[in-house]
């Protein structure tokens, strides 16, 4: 799975902000935020894994998630130059705006 792929879904966004905010969990934790199975979110996470952007290590009889931000800062490398346009065209349309009230 890519990042893109991953991203996509917003039930996977929202496990990379809770993982992000509160720092690695397991997933009885992880789980506890949705209204799914633990399995509906061991698969998210098994997706998210294969994209990357999840590391999981074994403490015990417990497997830890932990978020692995590097492919996100790929990625926003990526979408840079994209974002740059946007914020001209924006800066455009405001002084177009002022200018012609």
């Amino acid at each position: 799975m890519t990042v893109f792929e991953a991203v996509a879904d917003p039930t996977r966004r929202r496990l990379l902000e809770l993982l992000r905010e509160r720092g690695p969990m397991n997933l009885t934790r992880l789980a506890e935020g949705f209204s799914m199975s633990r399995q509906a979110v061991t698969k998210h996470l098994d997706a998210l894994i294969a994209a990357g952007l999840v590391r999981a290590r074994r403490e015990g009889r417990v497997r830890v998630h932990e978020l692995d931000a590097a492919p996100l800062r790929a990625l926003d490398d990526w979408l840079a130059p994209y974002a740059a346009e946007w914020d001209r065209r924006l800066e455009r349309l405001t002084h177009h705006l002022e200018e012609n009230g």
